[in-house]
This record gives structure tokens, sequence and C-alpha cells, in this order.
């Protein structure tokens, strides 16, 4: 509807199922930091403590379903199938040499269902209002170089405003970096420029 000049609230790959699902032109002028989406456990000190058939929670959006079961392949518990990418559900898990149970949940639930299963992989903006910190309490943490890296988007064609770059030198500044450091020394937000 043009109401609203830009929105800083989501990654790529969110920003494009967003494009497809609702025919919009959204596009990324840049990103800022990033959530890390780590794994929890109130039973498990570490993912080689995880027994075999272990329930892991994960979010059932389609976006950070994927984004999960990424994080969880990047050290081997899992493989997916390559042509699932950032899409990738429990139905692309390949090898699952310690039988994992993936149980998909809202995201937003995540943190309440950590005392009722073996782990849950959580968002960082859900994770922090449960008083989760990733750095301390994740035992598998997302890197800053993940493509979930939170952008500022415009409508396709208003890229170059210039009140956009204004917010985009704003939000990508140096006094932004320390911000964002000293707000967050766990790590529970990373900036990304």
């Amino acid at each position: 509807s043009g109401q609203i000049d830009a929105n800083f609230f989501q990654h790529v790959p969110y920003m494009e199922s967003f494009n497809t699902d609702k025919g919009f032109h959204l596009v990324s002028v840049g990103g800022t930091h990033v959530e890390p989406l780590a794994l929890y456990s109130r039973k498990h000190a570490s993912v080689d403590a995880f027994p075999e058939g272990a329930t892991i929670a994960i979010p059932n959006d389609p976006t950070n379903e994927g984004r999960a079961l990424l994080l969880l392949q990047s050290v081997g518990l899992i493989t997916l199938d390559a042509a699932a990418g950032l899409t990738a559900t429990p139905i692309n898990v390949t090898a699952n040499a310690k039988k994992f149970q993936f149980k998909e949940i809202e995201a937003a639930s995540l943190p309440r269902v950590l005392e009722d299963v073996d782990g849950a992989v959580i968002n960082g903006n859900y994770a922090l209002p449960a008083g989760l910190a990733a750095n301390k309490d994740g035992i598998l943490i997302e890197g800053a170089d993940s493509p979930y890296v939170n952008i500022v988007t415009v409508k396709a064609g208003n890229e170059a405003d210039p009140r956009i770059q204004a917010l985009m030198k704003a939000l990508t500044s140096d006094k932004v970096r320390e911000w964002i450091k000293v707000k967050y020394p766990n790590g529970d937000v990373v900036a990304t420029f």
C-alpha cells in the first residue's frame, strides 16, 4: 500500500518467501545484525550428550525450520538433501545416526517447551525475552556468517532514496556497532557490518 518506507525485522530467506507468497517486490538494502539461532537444552550439556532418539523441538515456519536443521547439520548431527536448501524440513533429512525425533513447534512457543524436550532450537528474538543468552546458555550457536542476517527492506525501486540511504548509514555506523556490543555482551545480537 506504500504506507511504509522501509522495514527492519526480516532476513533474506523470509523476505523471499514473503515476496513469493504475497506477490510483493521487496528488496534488501543491506544487512545490519544477526540474532543467532541456538540449540538450548535443560537436560544435556553438549550436543554429544544427546541420547539416541532424543527429541529436538524446531520452529515450524518455513524459513526458520530450515535454518534450525541447517544448524544441526553444521556439526554433523544430521544430513539434509542438498536440494532442499534453506527451506529444508524433517522430510529432507537423509542421515540421522542418532535417530533424533523432531517436534515442529510455533517459534514463539519454543522457550516454553524447553523443559519437555531434550533440546530446542530457538530464534534469538524469542530466546532473549525467555532469559536465554546464546553464548551463555546455547550449546550450539549460529555464526555471524549466517544467511539469516537481519536486513532493511524497501519496495523495489526505492533503494537509492536518500532517506533510505541515510537510514542505512545510521544503522551501520560505528556508534550502533558499539551500542550492540555494550547492550548484548553475550553475543545475543551481533553486528554484521
